[in-house]
């Protein structure tokens, strides 16, 4: 029987530069590939212990038309792209407490949910919803 899985996971921001360091630093993601091309630019990041899957990063004209490009723009600085983004971690607080203290602007302090997972909210630079499940 085959098997299968989730290989990557597009995130459009609008300042790549900006970004790197939220799902780097903030998030604790590993740099796997950094890509530029044609005035555009990809950073993957793979997670610890999960080989062959990626978050990848990208600007709004990254493989796309330019009106493409322009639509989604106009989504991502307002705040109104695609998302939630969900990741989930075993220890929400310490998560919780290194992007505060990254800077990452909080949405939602961790709570437990009606629905059942303890979560917590945050934007990327771009304003990007990223939320995250404890497990």
């Amino acid at each position: 029987m085959s098997t299968i899985s989730l290989a990557y996971c597009p995130i459009t921001v609008d300042d790549v530069e900006a970004a790197v360091p939220f799902y780097r630093d903030g998030l604790g993601l590993e740099i796997v590939n950094d890509v530029s091309y044609d005035g555009t630019r990809w950073v993957s990041f793979g997670f610890p212990g999960q080989p062959g899957l990626a978050a990848v990063i990208s600007d709004p004209a990254a493989g796309r038309s330019p009106e493409d490009a322009e639509a989604l723009q106009r989504l991502v600085v307002k705040g109104s792209g695609p998302g939630p983004y969900v990741f989930s971690t075993t220890d929400i607080d310490a998560t919780f407490e290194r992007l505060r203290a990254f800077g990452a602007e909080v949405l939602q302090e961790p709570i437990e949910q009606d629905w059942g997972p303890r979560d917590c909210a945050f934007r990327d630079p771009s304003g990007n919803h990223i939320r995250i499940n404890q497990v």
